[in-house]
């Protein structure tokens, strides 16, 4: 067998290896590789807090002995695969093997991104146990293949308002970025994925429509220089690197140049263009890893509708043409949102002559993924149909990624890893592979909610949100990470005894909006904004919407759909549709859900009361992490007292009871002292900010604040006062 650093033989070789010196850690490895040195750099400074020091040497230097070797396997296999000692490691996994009588731990790998989380494993070992000695032997594969984070971006943006404008700095930054790879690998996030509008103008010169991008000579240097540093780090990380858009789109210049429209233009010279960028983008940038479309919006959503074999030819001749005509083969991501036509995808995937299964990403529950772990609706077609299709046959040249978009929480931290483990197990079928989580309306760079104060020890959105991509993104890694590991982290964080209570808060407030989603259906972004009790926008045609404002009001609530199909919505619940034979099916009707939101809402406050004690001796961000979680609970509260409301005033509107409004009004006067409580928590803690699905209400809306909506909380009771049938 042939190995790139250093073979077992060798090692073998390094007879009656003796125990290192005390205070001293000798590690053998190729230092020519980059992710391998990013986490053994990582290592070292792990030791130095345990006073041990790392001494390096490269994989040449075979006279020395080590207590740890990091090998990768070599291009050529052994004759009997299954005696090679890498056999069953997969892409980026690793195993931990003793040699040498247990003196020596080998690190061994597939590839340099495995090796790498091999090292950083070791390394939180250390951390957790203050040595490397009795790290058990084991192979360790990752749950899912891609676990990728979607950002879009705030040039060119899909949704350009203020709330994506005020990223824009921080988003040129470039040690914002370190600052968030960082976080990825320490997370084990491994995809970058950027999504904008139209990305060509800001990255390259087209050869033959140079006058498409904005920029000047001086200025495209500089956006090039940073998008190459980005990608640079991104590869030194481990961390893969997407550029993804939507179509059919060109420049303002472009059509100012050449001609032709913005949106939409299916002529042969806007062909080209997109052609020859992809191609001239792919060679520019040799550590971007791979390329993403999108088939909607300026497609098949507006007036300009192309059928789904027209957007696939259109594809073809455009993307995939210019993927191969480039020196090099990269990833490509075909989105399903909206594809219409699985048999037209799989016909354009079977062109692509891909090295490696090309990835189709499918919204999960539209774009409300957290809600229910059951798949109830995608964005594969307008009516959220689910197309077995997608996955029915077997696909052969590519896997399935579920998106699981935030529309739903930009403000208050959440983390509840019993929802993902749930998500993982309900939904990880041979035909998926990964997963993308992000969102479209929140770009957690700047952050720009929490007013400057003490309390405020963090700079950026992804810091603050910090338990959100931990659990996510270490439950993708390893499904089977155990809720002590997350425990541990709140204690490291914040101190001991803190760990097991503020994790049980955590799971109990952060299943607020996750209820919240399940019981009020929505589909596309501002459908619904859990956070807020906003929905901005109808995701039904056939029911009751208020366009006095975007705040959920109860005739609303009252008229509405669930989105768990195991749920029962308000309307047939009073109806008697839900109580006998649904029930023993084991369907949760209103009243049980509401009496589930009070009883983990109440709790939750119980703990976060107790947690108060350590506010002194830990950090302001303590404080601020117990007020969030507060704050959920009294919304939970509120979203318990509701759904009250809601039942009593529909029985008044199905029986004529007067006794029935009266008990909705005083469940909603109820409501407006849990809102009071929110508005409490969070009025001198949280600007009012942008928000991207309210603004067309008019001044009233343009900015989002809880304390902002409390004449909306009052008027539910006015509404249910003068309610009739």
């Amino acid at each position: 067998m042939k190995m790139n650093m250093i073979s077992l033989a060798c090692l073998a070789a390094f007879a009656m290896i003796q125990t290192s010196a005390w205070g001293q850690l000798r590690l053998v490895y190729d230092t020519k590789n980059a992710p391998v040195n990013y986490a053994v750099d990582l290592l070292r400074g792990q030791l130095a807090s345990v006073d041990e020091t790392l001494i390096v040497n490269h994989a040449e230097s075979l006279d020395q002995d080590a207590d740890i070797a990091i090998l990768l396997k070599g291009e050529e296999s052994a004759p009997e695969e299954k005696l090679s000692p890498f056999h069953m490691i997969q892409k980026e996994g690793y195993r931990y093997k003793w040699e040498n009588g247990n003196s020596t731990l080998l690190i061994l790998a597939n590839d340099p991104v495995g090796a790498m989380y091999g090292v950083l494993d070791l390394a939180e070992h250390i951390e957790n146990s203050g040595t490397y000695v009795g790290v058990e032997e084991k192979t360790f594969q990752p749950s899912l293949e891609y676990r990728i984070i979607k950002f879009n971006l705030p040039w060119s943006p899909y949704r350009d308002n203020e709330a994506t404008r005020i990223h824009t700095h921080t988003c040129r930054d470039l040690g914002f970025w370190e600052e968030f790879l960082d976080m990825m690998v320490e997370n084990r996030l491994n995809v970058l994925s950027l999504w904008n509008n139209h990305p060509f103008p800001y990255m390259i010169r087209a050869v033959n429509f140079p006058q498409a991008t904005p920029f000047d000579e001086k200025e495209m240097l500089e956006w090039q220089q940073f998008w190459r540093q980005l990608f640079r780090m991104a590869k030194d990380r481990g961390v893969q690197t997407f550029i993804v858009n939507w179509n059919i789109v060109v420049s303002p210049e472009f059509v100012d140049a050449y001609g032709g429209t913005e949106y939409n233009d299916l002529s042969d010279q806007v062909k080209q263009y997109i052609r020859e960028s992809v191609t001239q983008m792919i060679n520019e940038y040799p550590d971007l890893t791979g390329i993403g479309v999108t088939l909607a919006d300026w497609m098949g959503t507006f007036d300009e509708k192309m059928t789904p074999q027209e957007r696939e030819d259109w594809i073809a001749d455009t993307f995939v043409e210019g993927m191969k005509a480039a020196d090099r083969k990269v990833k490509f991501l075909h989105r399903s949102v909206l594809a219409g036509d699985p048999m037209a995808m799989r016909h354009l995937l079977d062109q692509t002559e891909l090295e490696e299964p090309a990835l189709v990403e499918i919204k999960f529950n539209w774009s409300h993924g957290h809600s229910t772990p059951k798949l109830s609706i995608t964005h594969d077609y307008h009516s959220g149909e689910l197309d077995e299709r997608f996955w029915k046959p077997f696909p052969e040249n590519y896997r399935i990624q579920w998106m699981v978009r935030n529309e739903d929480f930009f403000i208050l931290r959440w983390g509840d890893p019993n929802f993902i483990r749930n998500h993982i197990k309900e939904n990880l079928h041979e035909y998926v592979n990964g997963y993308f989580i992000g969102s479209e309306g929140y770009i957690p760079a700047l952050d720009y909610s929490h007013v400057p104060s003490p309390d405020k020890t963090w700079q950026y959105g992804f810091e603050k949100q910090w338990m959100f991509y931990k659990t996510w993104g270490r439950l993708l890694y390893d499904q089977a990470t155990s809720d002590r590991y997350f425990e541990t982290i709140l204690e490291k964080k914040y101190g001991e005894g803190v760990g097991i209570p503020m994790l049980k808060a955590y799971k109990l407030a952060s299943k607020m909006p996750l209820r919240m989603a399940s019981f009020y259906r929505s589909t596309w972004d501002y459908t619904l904004y859990s956070e807020g009790f906003i929905a901005a926008e109808p995701s039904s045609r056939d029911r009751y919407f208020d366009r006095s404002s975007p705040f959920i009001s109860i005739l609303e609530w009252m008229d509405h759909q669930t989105l768990d199909p195991d749920w029962i919505s308000i309307g047939d619940y009073v109806r008697g549709q839900g109580e006998t034979e649904k029930e023993a099916d084991g369907k949760i009707n209103p009243s049980q859900l509401a009496d589930l939101s009070e009883q983990d809402s109440r709790e939750a406050l119980r703990i976060t009361e107790n947690l108060v004690k350590f506010e002194n001796e830990y950090s302001g961000a303590f404080k601020s992490e117990l007020m969030d979680l507060a704050t959920w609970s009294y919304l939970g509260l509120y979203l318990a007292d509701k759904i009250r409301a809601g039942v009593a005033l529909e029985n008044y509107r199905y029986t004529g009871d007067p006794a029935d409004k009266e008990k909705a009004v005083v469940y909603l006067e109820k409501c407006l002292e849990h809102w009071d409580q929110v508005i409490h928590l969070t009025k001198d803690r949280y600007k009012p900010v942008p928000h991207v699905s309210t603004e067309h209400y008019g001044d009233e809306y343009i900015s989002f604040s809880w304390e902002a909506l409390r004449p909306q909380v009052e008027r539910d009771i006015h509404l249910a006062r003068t309610f009739e049938k």
